[in-house]
């Protein structure tokens, strides 16, 4: 355990002792650095994800064929007409008229094209009490919610007209714009309120503006820096609006973590009595040493996001690691050289009954602070290990036991949004007349000749099989491109927005009917698409990419540890512990979002599902955040260690006096991650609540009881490392306080490290 160089070998203290003696230069670096990512990013412009990379499979082939063929697929809209008391038929005059004035009214409008009669193409329901109007907005798919105004007014106008009828629209344009309308603003004011948040938390943690500020403008800068480099990356591997979110989230909770413990251990050694120029030169080689572990731990996580094989997981995994990156790099470069400049003056913006500093002064000399709360808990916890061991993994293993029956799925719009929209009710009035009428089935045909007798027959036997086979109840409706040889087929799913019984009539169609239909004819291509298949696909590539995934992580992470450390059994007791918070943060979710315990509570009721991409993405991030807390707290138990003190003394006092920092940072993350759980998405909900959940068990019963009692019990084998092992690297690279001090705050060129005072 002995270290005889008296020298900071570390990257880290190397890092910070030339920014400490060139810190005009390290601040003039960052800063253009900076600058230069921002200015090429917005020259280069972002490229994102195309539709057709999303996913693979036959949603991926579909969407090949369209954007081949060069086909741009207008925004379709339903106009729902239907008895309101069930006394009125299709068949009556006053529906009748109703149809024709709905239709005259959205031709009116300008905004439109192909609009089609219920009587023309047969879309009236079974018992005859509705019916559809459908057409298409006209130009850009992707914009026609700015321009369904009209159409919207119109439709309404003709409801005023019939009371006794129910007209309402539906459509991917009116649903584009209600969810701008209701939610557009709500991700974005989430997204704005992260960084007041963090600040608030952070002027209670020190009490003093400028330390509260220090580390809300690394991570800033650092997330501005990132989205410059998004874009210039984004021309070899494309981005998107989640990916930047995701990293927002991610560079905001690791560059206010990164910064926090790197103050907070420079501010302990002042307050124990050491002069700036060493306690800045200890901050370096511990916690800067810390950071990089953890922050190498945490990029590696992310990257294993690069092996799912879907772009949007590819994106975010990409931007992530980017993020923490760079987060990284300046909390061991720039942020010494500003705490160099500004000595003292860290401490002014004094918050009057929040600022610890005169009571800390009073205490010089006495050492690091320890929490009185956590002090109480270690006491019992290392009294009794076994019993501390026992409940706290118990208490885990229970909260994790409802992710053993968790079910993932695309969460449907009435999922996703519940009844608080009209829209949503429209979408369950459609789906209970013409089940999958709302989200059909598109079976994307391409021949060399779309208007040969052989692909016209085989086109009219898949419309019949279709209903006969009871993959659906019809109407199957047929869209010609004649001059691209291509042919839309719309089938509505029997199951309609149930996905597991409409995911059955997929099967269906995939299985039997094409096969026996448009499959007998060559050169035929037919892949089918929609929600329902793309929720297939996406389920089918994402259950391939577990294990890939796992294993790139917790492999790539153990070993990281075992370097870093130079123990076997803390790389495995790493892993373990990491899991067993990623497995409570599961049961959460399913307990609350799939069988509803305590759903009211963050307004969650009857959603019955997880996301689909949500456990994996979970995985990823929660892994590499948690490395956080943990290299954080194992170092200062290992430091403690190699300063002479035996394992219990040295857990008792790495736990206590990491405790603070610890908290802090996991209070800024919960309340950041629990603004996401007050949204109205669900998918945003459940990502915020898990997130929050997960960080929150983190930091408390995995880092303040599972992981010393578990070290207790372990006693001396915490550091056991197999003579086998030791011709791996050495990436442990510090050294006690103690020795940093006896060398005279000198650096590796053996310079001293100028620190101003206020």
């Amino acid at each position: 355990m002995g270290n005889g160089d008296t020298r900071v070998r570390g990257l880290a203290a190397r890092a910070g002792g030339w920014s400490a003696r060139h810190r005009w230069a390290a601040v003039g670096i960052w800063v253009l650095f900076v600058v230069l990512a921002m200015g090429l990013g917005s020259a280069a412009g972002r490229v994102d994800v195309k539709d057709s990379d999303q996913l693979k499979g036959e949603t991926h082939t579909a969407a090949k064929i369209i954007e081949d063929a060069g086909i741009e697929e207008p925004a379709s809209e339903t106009v729902l007409i239907q008895g309101k008391d069930g006394s009125l038929q299709a068949t009556d005059s006053e529906f009748r008229a109703a149809v024709t004035a709905v239709v005259k009214a959205v031709e009116g409008t300008g905004k439109v094209t192909d609009v089609t009669s219920p009587y023309d193409t047969q879309t009236i329901s079974k018992d005859g009490r509705s019916a559809l109007v459908q057409f298409d907005i006209r130009g850009d798919s992707d914009t026609a919610g700015e321009r369904v105004e009209p159409v919207l007014k119109a439709v309404e106008d003709v409801q005023k007209d019939h009371e006794s009828l129910r007209i309402e629209e539906i459509g991917g344009a009116s649903m584009m714009k209600t969810f701008d309308d209701a939610f557009g603003d709500d991700f974005q004011k989430a997204e704005y309120s992260a960084v007041p948040v963090a600040l608030g938390i952070l002027l209670i943690a020190f009490g003093a503006l400028v330390a509260a500020l220090l580390p809300v403008l690394l991570a800033v800068t650092a997330i501005m820096a990132t989205m410059g480099l998004m874009g210039i990356v984004s021309h070899v591997m494309p981005m998107s609006d989640t990916a930047n979110s995701v990293m927002l989230l991610v560079g905001l909770a690791v560059g206010v973590d990164y910064c926090l413990f790197y103050l907070r251990r420079e501010r302990e050694e002042r307050e124990a009595g050491r002069d700036a120029q060493t306690a800045l030169r200890v901050a370096a080689a511990t916690s800067g040493r810390a950071i990089i572990v953890s922050g190498v731990t945490v990029c590696v996580a992310m990257a294993g996001m690069l092996f799912t094989g879907l772009a949007e997981f590819e994106a975010m995994g990409l931007a992530s690691l980017m993020v923490v990156a760079v987060a990284m790099v300046g909390s061991v470069t720039v942020l010494p050289a500003l705490l160099s400049l500004l000595g003292e003056r860290v401490e002014k913006g004094k918050i009057p009954f929040l600022h610890p500093q005169s009571r800390l002064r009073r205490n010089r000399g006495q050492g690091n602070r320890e929490s009185r709360f956590w002090t109480a808990v270690l006491k019992g916890v290392l009294a009794r290990p076994v019993i501390s061991v026992v409940v706290a993994a118990g208490a885990l293993l229970a909260i994790a036991a409802p992710a053993v029956g968790m079910k993932t799925q695309n969460l449907t719009l009435d999922q996703e949004f519940g009844d608080s929209l009209p829209i949503v009710q429209t979408y369950n009035r459609v789906n209970e007349a013409f089940p999958g009428g709302s989200e059909p089935a598109e079976v994307v045909v391409k021949a060399d000749d779309i208007n040969a007798p052989e692909v016209k027959s085989a086109l009219a036997d898949f419309r019949a099989r279709a209903i006969s086979s009871g993959a659906s109840r019809g109407p199957v409706e047929i869209k010609l491109h004649d001059d691209q040889n291509v042919a839309f087929v719309y089938v509505p799913l029997v199951g309609g927005s149930d996905l597991d019984k409409a995911g059955a009539s997929l099967d269906k169609l995939r299985d039997d009917v094409r096969p026996a239909t448009l499959g007998k004819v060559d050169g035929v291509e037919a892949p089918i698409t929609g929600q329902v298949a793309g929720s297939k696909d996406f389920n089918d590539q994402l259950a391939g990419a577990v294990v890939p995934v796992f294993a790139f992580v917790v492999v790539f992470a153990f070993g990281l540890m075992l370097l870093s450390f130079r123990s076997l059994t803390i790389a495995i007791t790493s892993i373990v512990l990491n899991l067993l918070s990623v497995g409570a943060a599961y049961g959460i979710l399913v307990a609350v979002f799939q069988h509803g315990w305590g759903a009211s509570l963050v307004g969650a009721e009857g959603v019955g599902a997880i996301i689909t991409w949500l456990p994996l993405f979970l995985f990823v991030i929660l892994f590499g955040l948690s490395m956080d807390y943990h290299v954080f707290v194992v170092s200062r138990i290992r430091e403690a260690r190699l300063r002479g003190r035996t394992t219990k003394d040295a857990i008792q006092h790495g736990v206590v006096t990491t405790a603070g920092v610890v908290t802090s940072a996991a209070v800024i993350m919960v309340a950041v991650f629990a603004i996401f759980g007050t949204l109205s998405m669900q998918s945003m909900k459940q990502m915020g609540v898990g997130l929050a959940a997960a960080v929150l068990i983190d930091a408390t019963i995995i880092r303040g009881v599972l992981l010393p009692a578990v070290m207790a019990l372990l006693g001396e084998r915490n550091w056991y490392f197999p003579k086998w092992l030791n011709r791996l690297p050495d990436l442990t690279h510090d050294e006690a306080p103690e020795a940093v001090t006896r060398s005279a705050a000198r650096d590796d060129e053996g310079e001293r490290v100028p620190v101003r005072s206020a």
